[in-house]
């Protein structure tokens, strides 16, 4: 973890529950978590299903608000305008309006952003070229497959220039090709100077890419790493995973099931 100064994404002590039915008790979906998330990084944040991972997120982006502790994005609150210009989202199940064109998502993003029109055209010809859509960006979203939806969504993510983008399940619906394709922009984006966050279920793509990893379990962080302490570990990100939430996990998780 850097200082300060270079964090774009910094959370203390954050605590997020939920109200559950009369006579059951509050879901604690975060609970007490911190971390950091300097300029330029690849910070993966893993964990089972119900981990807490896509509320956190939610807080990230400002579409939920913690019960306690604090959240800065480039020191501004997440609900602050500058600060949500600033990051770009891919959802894990994206859904959008399917009467819509790619072009037409594209450009509501752009206008929202307040793109000027040179720009826009060149960055979303750039970005629908990366992602294989030139050909369909006419088409309307609903004639799309799973994993035609989840290349535009990345468009949307991007068409911005955002300087942090998150990505929750980037490789989900994505065939070899399709993930592969990810992966290489992913690694454009830190090249660019970008700081990407992003949860997966593919721990040899988060191993291979991911300056820094978070493991998460029902709320909580069980183990934070670097690329260096996991380069110096005999085990794999998987086993060091399975070791980290075990007493979390039912036995049929700890088999493998959870992959």
């Amino acid at each position: 973890m850097g200082n300060d100064a270079d964090s774009m994404i910094k959370i203390k002590s954050v605590k997020k529950t939920f109200k559950s039915d009369i006579g059951r008790p509050e879901i604690k979906a975060v609970q007490g978590i911190s971390l950091q998330v300097d300029k330029g990084q690849i910070f993966g944040i893993i964990g089972p299903n119900g981990a807490g991972k896509s509320t956190l997120l939610k807080m990230i982006l400002g579409f939920a608000a913690p019960n306690s502790g604090s959240i800065k994005i480039n020191g501004l609150s997440p609900l602050d305008p500058e600060s949500r210009d600033t990051m770009g989202y891919l959802p894990e199940n994206p859904y959008y309006y399917d009467h819509l064109t790619t072009d037409e998502l594209l450009l509501f993003c752009a206008r929202t952003a307040s793109m000027d029109k040179e720009n826009f055209a060149t960055r979303a010809n750039q970005l629908l070229e990366i992602t294989g859509l030139t050909e369909a960006r006419r088409s309307k979203l609903s004639t799309y497959s799973k994993g035609m939806t989840q290349r535009a969504g990345l468009c949307f993510a991007l068409i911005h220039d955002p300087d942090i983008v998150i990505l929750d399940e980037p490789m989900s619906g994505l065939d070899p090709i399709g993930r592969k394709m990810v992966f290489d922009l992913i690694i454009d984006l830190k090249e660019k100077g970008k700081t990407v966050l992003f949860c997966s279920h593919i721990l040899t793509d988060v191993e291979k890419l991911c300056d820094a990893i978070t493991i998460m379990a029902k709320g909580k962080v069980k183990k934070q790493l670097t690329k260096a302490e996991i380069s110096e570990d005999t085990r794999d990100l998987e086993t060091i995973f399975l070791e980290a939430v075990s007493q979390t996990l039912p036995d049929t998780a700890l088999s493998g099931a959870f992959l």
